[in-house]
């Protein structure tokens, strides 16, 4: 069940109690401090209205120039902590991210992309900086309102109904402003995030746009996206402007009244005027902190709006790992199928009716059919990247135990269409920095996949940076790096998709004549429209519409 923003950001600051409540112990300190200062300086008012130079008026004087040191000292403190703070929330969020948008479920990722959803990592930055204000400027405002007041009521009665008419001003301002605020504020970011999302595409197809016409279509389409942007900003700014505009009312309202009120009762002797500029200091102090909790109610929108959008990728549901995992023995892996179907989530019909289907043990398979006839999807199934909607899916006869993803998929080698290099050397492309693996092994998969020659050629040899997508790389070499990869530890099965369309022909058919050698033990089940893998595979299975047609 998903949480209410403000919700969330309470569970958020749960995890560091310790921290924030030390945060409001030092602002409590500083409070007191604060307001003791207006008491000092009553005090040495009274004795130079005495006349009387003494070590009394001295001492007073050290005495409120040390409390202001001393509110300077605490506020270091919180700083200090508030940055921990900070720190805490930043490594958080990262291994939430790097945890999570491997393991989203494929019905959740639907209709999603996943860069995107990426994107909102930054929002981590707006709760860094805003938790850090909000703790410190709010603690603090909320404390030296409340004993401001407090102070005040000994002044005079009058000052206890002052505080009654702050307080109700703070309670309407959230009473009726919150949920306007935090509702701009989300729509708000909902474009703003449009607006990102669109300057990415523009630059992941950036070939696409320079054609004069295409690159006016962008602009064009930028435009339409900031215009609505700035549309929600302004509705979200005028709810802070009715909001600061209460705020400049107010203040001049009590201002006025306290000065014309605080005179009249020194002119009537209730007051002396010691007490009345103590009482003017507390005054402009509990004016001021009113003024920075309405200031900061933008920085506490734009904390619950990110904490939301980061929210919204926590709950996307992962896939789950068996807490006890099944020691199936894969020296001879055979899957089956059962009655597998498979649906969209928005879809009316099922891509796969019925799939009936046993891969025994180094069986080559080529899986053929029309385009839109289910290939892909059965591939996403069998590799174990989609759950099926009905059916069942088993290893090696074992209907009764879940198959535990992390051990099935530790025994397939993979590649599916859309797969490139990520940013990293090749080594990290091809290993991942497994330190299991040897020397003779990577060798052997790296020159097994013709790739040897253009690694030697190289400054950096497995070493070179890649960058992103694999864009420094020709397109055969970005596959022959994906195909080292998926039989590096040397699978049981593998699934491919693909897996050699970008090569000449030449060296596309001494690699199928690799993977296909029957002295390979892997089984392999391809899918590509080189019709070169029909004739090396020993089994060919027949997709028509979502059911096997020839098997």
């Amino acid at each position: 069940m998903s949480l209410a923003p403000l919700q969330r950001y309470v569970q958020l600051l749960k995890l560091d109690k310790k921290d924030i409540s030390q945060i409001f112990f030092y602002a409590i300190f500083a409070g007191i401090v604060s307001l003791s200062l207006p008491l000092g300086i009553q005090a040495i008012i009274n004795l130079i209205q005495s006349g009387q130079v003494s070590a009394s008026w001295i001492i007073l004087v050290f005495g409120v120039v040390f409390g202001v040191a001393l509110v300077g000292i605490l506020s270091l403190m919180q700083l200090r902590i508030t940055e921990n703070l900070q720190q805490k929330l930043f490594v958080r969020s990262s291994f939430e991210f790097a945890y999570r948008l491997p393991k989203i479920k494929f019905e959740s990722l639907y209709n999603q992309y996943p860069p995107e959803l990426a994107n909102r990592f930054f929002d981590t930055i707006s709760i860094q900086k805003g938790t850090s204000k909000l703790l410190i400027d709010f603690s603090s405002a909320l404390l030296q309102i409340i004993f401001g007041i407090i102070l005040l009521s000994f002044y005079h009665p009058f000052f206890i109904l002052f505080g009654m008419l702050l307080l109700l001003l703070l309670y309407s301002i959230f009473r009726f402003s919150f949920r306007s605020g935090l509702s701009s504020s989300m729509k708000e970011s909902k474009y703003k995030y449009k607006v990102a999302s669109w300057l990415q595409e523009m630059a992941r197809n950036n070939f696409s746009f320079r054609k004069n016409d295409h690159f006016k279509f962008a602009l064009n389409k930028n435009d339409i996206l900031v215009s609505e942007y700035l549309n929600l900003r302004e509705k979200h700014f005028s709810v802070i402007k009715r909001q600061f505009i209460q705020l400049i009312v107010f203040k001049v309202i009590i201002t006025a009244t306290l000065l014309f009120i605080g005179g009249f009762l020194v002119l009537k002797q209730q007051m002396n005027i010691g007490q009345f500029v103590a009482a003017e200091i507390i005054i402009l102090l509990v004016i001021n902190s009113v003024e920075k909790i309405i200031t900061g109610l933008e920085t506490l929108y734009d904390v619950l709006t990110s904490v939301e959008k980061i929210g919204q990728i926590v709950d996307l549901e992962i896939e789950k790992t068996s807490e006890t995992p099944s020691q199936l023995c894969f020296n001879d892996m055979v899957i089956e199928t059962d009655d597998l179907c498979f649906k969209f989530p928005d879809a009316t019909q099922r891509v796969l009716q019925n799939i009936n289907l046993k891969i025994e043990s180094s069986q080559k398979i080529y899986l053929a059919g029309k385009n839109g006839s289910g290939k892909s999807t059965l591939l996403r199934i069998l590799s174990g990247f989609i759950a099926p909607t009905s059916g069942t899916f088993f290893i090696n006869d074992d209907t009764y135990r879940k198959i535990d993803l992390v051990q099935y998929r530790s025994q397939i080698g993979t590649i599916m269409q859309g797969e490139t290099p990520f940013e990293g050397t090749i080594l990290e492309n091809i290993t991942f920095n497994n330190p299991m693996i040897a020397q003779e092994d990577l060798k052997w998969a790296i020159e097994s996949v013709k790739l040897g020659a253009f690694i030697k050629s190289l400054p950096n040899g497995l070493a070179t940076k890649i960058y992103p997508e694999g864009k420094q790389l020709s397109s055969s070499n970005a596959q022959k790096i994906l195909l080292a990869r998926s039989i590096i530890n040397k699978p049981k099965i593998l699934f491919y998709e693909e897996p050699v369309d970008k090569m000449d022909e030449i060296t596309a058919r001494e690699i199928i004549d690799f993977i296909t050698d029957p002295k390979h033990k892997w089984a392999v089940v391809v899918s590509s429209k080189n019709d070169y893998w029909s004739k090396k595979c020993s089994r060919k299975i027949i997709l028509t519409e979502g059911t096997i047609s020839e098997a």
